[in-house]
């Protein structure tokens, strides 16, 4: 199993399990083992962050939800959510995905919907953030 380091201070410890040539990654989210895909384990590490470094409790975590967009089921990768509704939206991409304007529109479309204040774009080694107010996204950049 070669994975590549991603862009995180943090070391985070997964669970893996072998069956023939697939490797799985156990998710606490959703307490499954999943095929570890290269986004998957970029999904895994944001998980990790959350639950680890940010103190959110896995029951706020909601990872591959289906929204409807324009009579089109689509799948968000991760939302956080509290008691007040949605605060935080990510969009995973496999490390050798290059974000660009088209993928940050993908994920811009799915806040339509959602409307969480906060959006993370991230292919493990570049993460881009926006915050939405009053109808633009101000950017951060990180990595």
């Amino acid at each position: 199993m070669n994975l590549p380091k991603l862009n995180f201070e943090q070391v985070f410890d997964f669970k893996f399990r072998q069956d023939k040539d697939n490797f799985f990654i156990y998710d606490p989210t959703r307490r499954t083992w999943l095929l570890l895909t290269p986004e998957e384990w970029v999904r895994q590490h944001w998980i990790q962050y959350f639950l680890t470094v940010e103190k959110w409790p896995a029951s706020a975590i909601i990872a591959e939800q289906k929204i409807m967009l324009h009579h089109t089921v689509k799948r968000i990768d991760l939302l956080i959510r509290n008691r007040e509704g949605n605060i935080l939206l990510l969009e995973c991409k496999a490390p050798g995905i290059r974000l660009t304007e088209q993928t940050f529109d993908q994920i811009a479309r799915y806040n339509s919907v959602l409307q969480a204040p906060r959006i993370i774009l991230s292919n493990g080694l570049t993460h881009i953030e926006a915050s939405y107010r009053e109808g633009r996204y101000i950017f951060r950049q990180d990595g």
